[in-house]
């Protein structure tokens, strides 16, 4: 009884002190300077940290750790298709062609530029954390002590922390949701449904520790637009909600999503689809351009690519979603991978492995841009209006621009991509005289 009474006692005193010194004031939108204090130590672990790798490693290993890692394995040469068999010959067709289509096709083995985009993005130094391809941690005794400090601070201090804000606050989002969720549609139900949900998100992006830094606000999304933005992960919604409130579209899920789904959607017109629907277009773009018609609500917050990239580049973007109208609100997201890799391989890890591994990284630290709205030009097709919005999101966030659908992740090339080049190849040989 005693040992109860006492881990009772504990976990009281635990839950006080997560509500004093961290819940209470992310509900009332201030800092106490915690987060604040534990980055400025965390940095500084980090540069000590490089410091002494730089200083263990043989040579010419510390330049390869100063070396940026865009460059890629191999340096391509993208002159086009014309001028490298022009090269090779001035005539008609050579068997000396084929050297050009077999270099394009080992580079495309050896790292295309598609498939590494949904892998995790590379670190130019060690961050300290386990999840490394080198070890690291055996250079020096001193770098060994502060890695397996590390380890203990992340999985028996932090993670418990973490988790604890997390159940919080995603309590405290079904709950709230439901109970505003009862009351009658108007501006009060509306105004404690925003509240609800700012505090809710505010609290999980504590539990995640997360450190945001929100550019140009004044072209923050507005009521009756749509807002676009690239997509990295899932808690890019949570990121977004924490300086504003946005309507989601998405697929019913079952489980806890599931159960949150049901709950807010109560209190706030998000637009959830059923699995059969999601593959009707034409009821989609019905359905989304009913809550843009409506200027009292909420702005759409939707993610074009249609899935997570590595927040290295910016993928195609479907054009569903510039076909609905109204105004659109792009928004570039930036995360700094050095304190924790937010990007989430679904293929490769389920959504539980993502949390945990996000959960005992050091930190999530990001910028968010909001840029100016734009508007579908009159002599532009959705096609064209989406690639300007993308090109724009990927200047702001200095990320590479793709004109790669996101689902090459899970499907084949489409024979439509060969065959463009074969034709390119044909145009070649007539324009030259060697067909026909």
């Amino acid at each position: 009884m005693e040992v109860l009474w006492a881990a009772g006692q504990v976990g009281a005193l635990w839950l006080a002190l997560v509500l004093g010194l961290i819940v209470l004031p992310s509900a009332l939108g201030i800092s106490l300077g915690i987060s604040e204090v534990y980055m400025w130590v965390l940095v500084k672990t980090l540069e000590w940290a490089t410091i002494r790798l730089e200083k263990g490693v043989k040579k010419p290993q510390p330049q390869m750790l100063q070396t940026p890692t865009a460059i890629g394995i191999i340096e391509r040469d993208e002159t086009p298709m014309e001028k490298e068999i022009a090269r090779l010959h001035r005539a008609d067709f050579e068997f000396s062609h084929i050297f050009y289509f077999c270099r394009k096709g080992f580079e495309a083995i050896v790292e295309d530029e598609v498939t590494q985009r949904f892998s995790s993005e590379e670190l130019l130094s060690w961050n300290l954390l386990t999840r490394t391809n080198v070890n690291f941690h055996y250079i020096s005794l001193r770098l060994t002590v502060v890695w397996v400090i590390g380890v203990i601070v992340r999985y028996c201090f932090l993670l418990p922390l973490r988790f604890t804000l997390a159940a919080i606050g995603i309590t405290s989002m079904i709950l709230g949701t439901t109970v505003v969720g009862q009351l009658p549609n108007g501006s009060v139900k509306n105004y404690l449904s925003e509240v609800v949900h700012l505090t809710c998100s505010r609290v999980l992006v504590r539990a995640l520790s997360g450190t945001i830094r929100y550019h140009n606000k004044e072209n923050r999304p507005q009521k009756g637009g749509i807002c676009v933005a690239n997509h990295t992960s899932p808690i890019d919604a949570i990121i977004l909600t924490n300086d504003g409130c946005y309507a989601m579209v998405g697929q019913v899920h079952g489980g806890l999503m599931g159960v949150i789904q049901r709950a807010t959607v109560k209190a706030c017109p998000h637009v959830w689809f059923e699995r059969s629907e999601m593959k009707d277009r034409h009821l989609v773009t019905k359905r989304l351009r009913e809550h843009v018609a409506d200027k009292s609500k909420l702005p759409i917050l939707i993610f074009p690519e249609g899935t997570c990239i590595n927040n290295t580049s910016v993928m195609m973007f479907k054009k569903g979603s510039f076909e609905i109208g109204g105004t659109i609100y792009p928004v570039a997201i930036k995360y700094d991978p050095q304190f924790g890799d937010a990007f989430w391989n679904s293929s490769k890890y389920n959504i539980v492995s993502y949390l945990l591994r996000i959960m005992t990284s050091w930190a999530i630290v990001c910028n968010v841009w909001y840029l100016p709205p734009m508007v579908r030009k009159e002599d532009e097709d959705a096609v064209q209006f989406a690639n300007r919005v993308r090109s724009a999101i990927a200047r702001q966030g200095g990320l590479t621009e793709l004109p790669w659908d996101g689902g090459l992740k899970r499907a084949k090339v489409k024979d439509t991509f060969k065959e463009e080049q074969q034709k390119n190849y044909s145009k070649m040989l007539v324009r030259n005289g060697s067909i026909g």
